[in-house]
C-alpha cells in the first residue's frame, strides 16, 4: 500500500448499488478519487478482482451482499489492498475474516453501521441501559425498520445494539422486531416499556449520505493500518 496522507486517495468501489452510488457521488467532494467500480456484472464470479485492476488502488470500499462479502474480502486481501467493509449479515464469520486479514498483512475496517450518528446512538443507548438496569418493571426492546430491498433481518445495527446493551442489563432478554417495507432508509429504536409509561431512544436516517460519510472517513483512517478493526474503534 502506498502512503496517501498527503495526496488524493485512490479508491475501488466493490458493489455499485445505492450505497456505492452515494459514495461515488460524494467521494470527489471529500478528496477521494474513484479509480475502479465493480458491480454485480463486472465482478460476477469475482472476475473483476485482479492484480491489474487493483494495481493503483489504495483502499477498496465494499458494499455488496452477505453471500459475496467474505470471498470478496479474501480476494482483495490477497492483492494486499486495505479495505472498508460496510456489508452486514456476515459478522458470525469474523474469526475467519480476521485470519485472512492478518495473513495478508492488510488493514480492514468493518461495521454494522457506518453512520457517525448511529455510533453516538449506541453510546446513548448504553447510557440509558445503565440508568434503567435496576428497574425491573421496565422491559427493554429494540425495533428496526428498513426498505424492502434490505436482505438481512434483523439489521446488523440492531444486532450490534443488542450485543452492547445485554451485558449491561445482566443478560436480560432484549427482543428485536424488524420491518421491511417501502423505501425506508433506516430507523432504529431502543425502548423501555412499563405499565406506567414508555421511554424511547430513536435514530432515523434521512438519507444514505451519513453512511457514505462514515465509509469515506474510515477509508482515510485505514490507510497505513494493519489488522481487523471496527468502525467504532476508528472513531474512538
Amino acid at each position: 500500500m502506498s502512503e496517501t496522507n498527503s495526496k488524493q486517495l485512490k479508491v475501488a468501489l466493490l458493489g455499485y448499488g445505492k450505497m456505492g452510488k452515494t459514495i461515488a457521488a460524494l467521494a470527489p467532494q471529500r478528496g477521494l478519487q474513484v479509480e475502479l467500480i465493480l458491480d454485480e456484472i463486472s465482478n460476477g464470479n469475482y472476475q473483476g478482482i485482479t492484480p491489474e485492476n487493483f494495481k493503483n488502488i489504495d483502499v477498496c470500499i465494499e458494499f455488496t451482499t452477505p453471500e459475496a462479502v467474505v470471498e470478496n474480502i479474501r480476494r482483495v486481501a490477497s492483492l494486499k489492498c486495505n479495505m472498508v467493509v460496510g456489508t452486514t449479515g456476515w459478522h458470525h464469520r469474523l474469526d475467519e475474516v480476521r485470519k485472512v486479514v492478518e495473513q495478508a498483512g492488510i488493514g480492514l475496517v468493518y461495521g454494522a453501521n457506518f453512520s457517525i450518528g448511529v455510533q453516538l446512538f449506541y453510546r446513548a443507548a448504553q447510557a440509558m441501559a445503565e440508568i434503567l438496569k435496576g428497574f425491573s418493571s421496565y422491559e427493554p426492546y429494540i425495533t428496526e425498520s428498513h426498505h424492502r430491498f434490505k436482505k438481512d433481518a434483523p439489521s446488523g445495527t440492531a444486532l450490534e445494539l443488542k450485543r452492547r446493551i445485554e451485558p449491561i442489563l445482566a443478560m436480560r432478554d432484549v427482543p428485536v422486531s424488524s420491518i421491511r417495507a417501502g423505501y425506508i432508509p433506516g430507523t432504529h429504536e431502543f425502548g423501555f416499556d412499563s405499565e406506567a409509561d414508555t421511554l424511547i431512544l430513536r435514530h432515523t436516517a434521512r438519507s444514505r449520505q451519513g453512511f457514505a460519510e462514515g465509509a469515506i472517513y474510515a477509508a482515510r483512517r485505514v490507510t497505513g493500518r494493519k489488522g481487523l478493526v471496527s468502525f467504532s474503534e476508528i472513531l474512538e
